[in-house]
């Protein structure tokens, strides 16, 4: 009972039935994605994806300096329950928007051939380093 509490409790957050919307949609995605994609700072998504795969739901896999996500392979049968019943939800309408952004985001990376990189603008502690 404990861990289905623990993946009801992953589901009570619109910022993360937006992300299992994008991640079941898209397969696997960049942490740097879903930041642009929900507009949402590092902190911010890092808690979420924690939330999410704790609950047993995603899985996630380190490249460089960044983290990817996809649904965890081998889930219980229950989440995968779950995850059918969510996906036929948070889809249409619900979605729209969401993959509206999501587009826009892929079209901008492919444009302007950018990799998921970090926003040294954002982060306050940044120092750059002293040019000679």
């Amino acid at each position: 009972m404990r861990a289905l509490a623990q993946v009801f409790r992953a589901l009570a957050d619109e910022t993360r039935l937006e992300m299992l919307a994008l991640v079941s949609a898209h397969g696997e995605l960049c942490v740097c994605d879903l930041e642009q994609v929900l507009r949402i700072s590092q902190s911010k998504s890092s808690r979420h994806l924690r939330y999410l795969k704790n609950a047993g739901l995603l899985d996630d896999r380190r490249a460089g300096l960044w983290v990817h996500y996809r649904i965890a392979p081998g889930l219980t049968p229950d989440r995968k329950a779950i995850l059918k019943v969510l996906k036929g939800l948070l889809s249409g309408e619900r979605t729209a928007e969401l993959e509206k952004r999501f587009e826009a985001w892929s079209r901008r990376k492919t444009n302007a051939a950018q990799r998921c990189r970090t926003d040294t603008a954002r982060r306050p502690n940044h120092r750059p380093e002293a040019r000679p």
